[in-house]
């Protein structure tokens, strides 16, 4: 090439640099040794150098979907009123919990401070009728559930343990008097509730082997045995406790009020999951309850199933707000996270566990989904709850340990968030009712045989 073919060259790159952008690089770069190094690169190399440039200017072009785990648009199913419930539950939860969720969980602590703000949404006994309370689908109760858990599980749990099983036993089980005295405060959150009916020696086996009993004295009941794993209860107000009737064995209710004399909870510590949730071994010694603070329309454990019923449909829309969770955090991380030049959410191995994933979460939005309309519709029976359960409880096993295997280490830490649904996931496929239990449940409604142990 002559000189002259050179200068002319020279000119015409000059004319298309940009001379500030040149000089803000240098300050970055070596721009003498960047020339040298490009120099020295053979064909091949400088071909793959500008497919790797030109990949980097088209990224920021190309228009990504956005992060939404409702795969299937269910949310379209939902009325413009409902629809509005639900995204005013979730601003909450990305705005007032999920900033603080990782530091308490990490400390094992409640966050106090959040209950007057979660009041004012006005979504405590969501599908109960008077005394306050919104009177709302139960569709809208899963909904919620999910969306608490789909930020943190254990405020799902706080709150499916206040407003599911403490409200819904007085709900259930409770005489007008009693609903008229408490579910309007616990409605407004101004008294907290717990339920107290696994025991240190029995869970599974509660409706056949509970051990605290109760007596009649005149006009008292006396309460004696211990409570295990549960929620709430280190700062309720009260907590409705199951107990054995001594003389006809029959299984009783009673509202407990946690000042009673003769009450101790006891915060249990060491929990690898729901850190956040008090949970507390109750001890009832020689506790005497009026006869006005038992629930009336409680009669034998078939009056607890009753509430069990109605909150298993919850705990599985919580599965499916934990799974959501991690699927959504995951999905984030991987458009982000690069690696050999490229965002890992463009490898195949990647993009297969990612589509596992929002398989089985699609799959537990449409059963749940149609759990609460059956419900809503009268229809729910205790094996279609327990199928849910069952199934979605599994499900986000699955998808939570996908979703941190696509995080690799980082997977491990809590600033990622995915560690702690793989941990809350746990406490989920355990409670109200183990995969055991409630397998059993469903295969004696579809065999016509129990395989229970008599």
């Amino acid at each position: 090439m002559s000189i002259f073919s050179k200068i002319k060259n020279t000119f015409s790159v000059l004319k298309s640099v940009d001379v500030q952008a040149i000089a803000k690089l240098s300050e970055k770069i070596d721009l003498g040794e960047v020339m040298k190094t490009v120099g020295e690169l053979d064909d091949r190399q400088m071909a793959g150098l500008m497919r790797m440039l030109k990949t980097k200017a088209r990224k920021g072009q190309h228009k990504l979907p956005p992060i939404d785990g409702d795969f299937y648009d269910l949310s379209l199913k939902l009325t413009p009123h409902q629809r509005e419930i639900q995204l005013k539950v979730r601003q909450f939860m990305e705005k007032e919990v999920k900033p603080i969720a990782n530091d308490f969980w990490n400390r094992a602590e409640f966050p106090h401070h959040i209950i007057p703000k979660m009041a004012a949404l006005n979504i405590c006994g969501i599908a109960y009728k008077g005394y306050g309370c919104p009177d709302e689908t139960f569709l809208m109760e899963g909904i919620m559930a999910m969306e608490l858990a789909r930020v943190d599980v254990s405020i799902s749990t706080f709150f499916g343990v206040h407003s599911g099983l403490a409200m819904g036993s007085i709900y259930l089980c409770g005489s007008d008097e009693q609903k008229e005295e408490w579910l309007p405060k616990m409605q407004r959150m101004e008294a907290i509730g717990a339920f107290g009916l696994t025991e240190p020696n029995v869970g599974s086996a509660v409706a056949g082997g509970m051990e605290t009993t109760c007596y009649k004295e005149g006009d008292e009941w006396i309460l004696n045995g211990q409570k295990k794993w549960i929620g709430n209860a280190t700062f309720s107000d009260l907590t409705i406790i199951w107990a054995r009737e001594k003389v006809t064995n029959a299984v009783k209710g009673f509202i407990v009020r946690t000042d009673n004399p003769g009450y101790k909870a006891e915060k249990m510590e060491n929990k690898m999951a729901l850190r956040t949730v008090q949970n507390a071994i109750v001890t009832l010694t020689e506790c005497s309850i009026p006869e006005s603070d038992r629930l009336q329309k409680c009669d034998s454990f078939k009056d607890t199933a009753k509430v069990l019923k109605m909150t298993r449909a919850g705990v599985a829309w919580q599965a499916v707000g934990c799974a959501r969770g991690a699927y959504e955090s995951a999905l984030k991380y991987t458009k982000k996270r690069e690696q050999f030049g490229r965002p890992i959410a463009r490898f195949q191995l990647i993009q297969n566990h990612l589509v596992e994933m929002v398989a089985n979460l699609t799959a537990m939005q449409t059963m749940c989904f149609r759990l609460s309309e059956m419900q809503d519709q009268d229809i729910l029976t205790d094996e279609h709850a327990s199928l849910a359960k069952v199934f979605c409880s599994m499900r986000t096993r699955d998808v939570v340990s996908r979703a941190r295997e696509v995080m690799g280490g980082n997977g491990i830490l809590l600033e990622y968030d995915v560690a702690r649904f793989v941990a809350d996931a746990e406490a989920i496929y355990s409670y109200e009712g183990t995969k055991e239990i409630n397998s059993l449940i469903v295969g004696r409604a579809i065999t016509g045989y129990s395989a229970f142990v008599s």
